[in-house]
């Protein structure tokens, strides 16, 4: 099996899509962050219904990065496809924090596996997990440990 470091060229229904060749066109120089930007489109776009998902080219990072809002009338995310045998500095993450709209960072896997990290300037406070209730059950059994 071949790394995505070495990987050929992308199967030709890849290479023959409208959007492949359109982030070809922004001309950033990589074609293995192509691959990935591709790659996560498709997954934004036909599997999590994302709206207005847009290539752009971010000559900083030699790079393209996505746009899209979630859900309709959202504000717009951005997105930076990463090949996940690639390293990235804290500056580059600078550049992309620095345009002032929230952030997800992609890792693609040379299987095309994709993990999502959201990306905030400073701390965020993570939202209370999904039905986990306190029942005070915590405090009941400090004070049992107490006595």
């Amino acid at each position: 099996m071949m790394d995505e470091a070495n990987r050929a060229d992308p199967p030709n229904w890849i290479q023959q899509h409208a959007v492949y060749q359109d982030l070809m066109h922004l001309d950033v120089g990589d074609s293995a962050q192509v691959y990935a930007a591709f790659l996560v489109y498709m997954e934004l776009t036909e599997v999590r219904k994302w709206k207005e998902v847009v290539g752009v080219s971010c000559p900083e990072l030699q790079a393209v990065l996505l746009e899209g809002r979630e859900k309709e009338g959202e504000t717009v995310q951005m997105i930076y496809p990463l090949p996940s045998h690639r390293s990235i500095k804290h500056r580059e993450l600078r550049t992309i924090l620095d345009r002032g709209v929230p952030m997800l960072l992609c890792a693609v896997a040379s299987d095309s596996s994709l993990v999502y990290q959201r990306l905030c300037d400073g701390f965020l406070t993570p939202d209370p997990p999904v039905d986990i209730q306190d029942h005070g059950r915590r405090q009941h059994r400090k004070r049992r440990l107490q006595t």
